[in-house]
């Protein structure tokens, strides 16, 4: 979004201490540009659901066997099996929804192969990520007793795929009936007398791909048919999730949503949009950086257009928005680590503060998002060193997510900023010009987002550049600042990160800034995320 503004509006910012001369010397060594901003107090988006800052988790190279599960008797500090340091550390971050089986894994996943004794589970080939053997170990009881350790609600997707309604159907009561069904008392005596109270259910997953390459009609025909025996089983305490598109596909809704036709209550769609990359993860170049960093406005315009199509058949919003999976993914080279295993750099930790800030801003249109993946796949919080390693280390995207803390059950606010708007960004590959030639794209630019519950705000700023250090003059409209405090993390290199020999290579430090009344100064170097909190007036 675009504005010009004039130093009239930031009132007395001129006698507001210079932030650049609180800072050491040397901060800039890039070209310093001022960037205008303006945070409106008086027009309010939406809460920010804590259900943004979910997480997915699947059973995919190292994320589920590895990450998450040690066993019982691994000399890895665990909790039951689970491994410690994870535990603690999701903690720590907050883990609003786990997302699990999958993925593509969710629809060759059979559920009653995970329950019952270990010993006894069958063994079958994982045929979506590497034909490895996947022994059950992990199962309902073992999610749900990693999700009571974190704190997250769990979100289960189901098998459209290779399943049936009664597969699902029985899996809900398995899960959530009290007691006196045969199901309910098998899972008593698997250790669980008291139902999971499972809500999230997702009917299928990519059921355009990997969940059985349907035409949206059918995937819809799908949903219908699962869904009546799902609410059979689980009357309204369900929360059923039907497959949306691969990207902003308009064609796939309207053909979902035509099929529907309301004859069956969906309460959530959800959508996949991955950032990819063209270069290993440690490896990127400025110029390789900035194309991905340019995917993130075609996100934001997708939860529009998408938002917009869904209000055409549900004017109500009775069906809440789910962005599902996303996050970078970078080109990978398989090794011993696992499967999509994938380092996380200060590039990643901006992207991921680029999609937390335009979630921010599109707070009225979301209900959840889920970055992929938790545990050592794709843009992961933890990465550990394989089943057999002890080391467990925050990436840097764990550190983005922190800074967004401040952020969940706040209420958006409207934000603005002189860089390029939204629709300044064409479709993929740059918008058409004279003769259908592509235009160039703007740079990325400063993002930010704002919220506010009662006397505190939060804003937090991302500046994606890598040779431009920016100093920020953010008016407040609508409020006065009476203090603040703010924290950041930076780091020069963009293809900076943690490491199993250097753990904290990359992590948030306090940062200064300015306040005064109706304005707000913050240096932002090259590369770097900060998150101001403010008390207001």
């Amino acid at each position: 979004m675009s504005s010009n503004f004039t130093r009239r509006q930031f009132t007395r910012a001129s006698a507001a201490a210079s932030l650049a001369a609180l800072l050491p010397q040397g901060v800039f060594g890039n070209t310093s540009a001022t960037k205008k901003a303006m945070v409106h107090a008086d027009q309010e988006i939406g809460t920010v659901r804590p259900e943004f800052h979910s997480h997915f988790a699947e059973h995919l190279g190292s994320c589920t066997y590895g990450g998450i599960w040690v066993g019982r008797n691994s000399p890895i500090p665990n909790i039951n099996g689970f491994r410690k340091a994870a535990v603690d550390y999701l903690k720590e971050l907050g883990v609003p929804v786990l997302r699990w089986p999958g993925g593509c894994y969710a629809d060759d996943y059979h559920w009653r192969d995970g329950i019952g004794p270990a010993e006894k589970r069958p063994k079958h080939v994982n045929v979506n990520w590497g034909k490895y053997i996947e022994d059950n170990s992990f199962g309902t009881h073992e999610f749900m007793g990693f999700c009571r350790l974190i704190g997250a609600e769990p979100y289960f997707a189901a098998n459209v795929g290779t399943g049936s309604p009664r597969e699902m159907r029985d899996w809900i009561e398995y899960c959530n009936f009290p007691a006196g069904s045969t199901l309910a008392d098998e899972r008593a005596a698997n250790g669980s007398p008291e139902p999971f109270r499972v809500k999230y259910w997702g009917v299928g997953n990519e059921l355009w791909g990997c969940g059985g390459n349907y035409r949206p009609e059918g995937a819809a025909g799908e949903f219908r048919r699962y869904a009546t025996f799902a609410r059979l089983a689980g009357g309204n305490d369900v929360y059923l999730v039907g497959c949306g598109p691969n990207g902003n596909d308009t064609a796939w809704t309207r053909g979902f949503m035509d099929t529907l036709a309301g004859r069956t209550r969906m309460n959530g769609y959800s959508m996949h949009y991955y950032e990819t990359g063209i270069l290993p993860p440690e490896q990127f170049t400025p110029e390789a950086m900035y194309t991905q960093f340019n995917l993130f406005p075609r996100v934001e315009q997708s939860i529009v257009q998408q938002r917009a199509l869904l209000d055409s058949y549900d004017p109500n919003r009775n069906i809440g928005l789910f962005l599902d999976e996303w996050g970078v993914w970078d080109r990978l080279r398989e090794d011993s680590k696992g499967r999509l295993w994938q380092q996380s750099t200060m590039r990643s930790a901006v992207a991921a503060a680029l999609g937390l800030n335009l979630f921010n801003r599109q707070a009225d249109k979301l209900y959840m998002c889920n970055i992929a993946q938790l545990i050592n796949v794709l843009q992961s919080v933890l990465l550990t060193d394989g089943p057999e390693g002890k080391n467990c280390v925050r990436t840097t995207s764990y550190h983005a997510f922190m800074l967004f803390k401040p952020h969940r059950a706040k209420t958006a606010l409207r934000v603005e900023t002189d860089g390029p708007k939204l629709t300044d960004f064409g479709g993929r590959g740059g918008g058409g010009g004279r003769g259908g030639q592509p235009q160039p794209e703007p740079p990325p630019d400063l993002s930010m987002s704002a919220s506010r519950l009662g006397p505190e705000m939060a804003i937090t700023f991302v500046n994606p550049r890598h040779d431009v250090d920016m100093q920020v003059e953010c008016g407040l409209r609508g409020v006065t600042a009476k203090q603040g405090r703010a924290q950041i993390l930076h780091d020069p290199d963009i293809n900076a990160y943690n490491s199993f020999d250097k753990p904290d290579q990359v992590t948030i430090k306090p940062h200064e800034v300015a306040v005064e009344g109706g304005s707000v100064r913050v240096t932002l170097p090259a590369m770097s995320v900060a998150t101001v909190t403010l008390q207001v007036g």
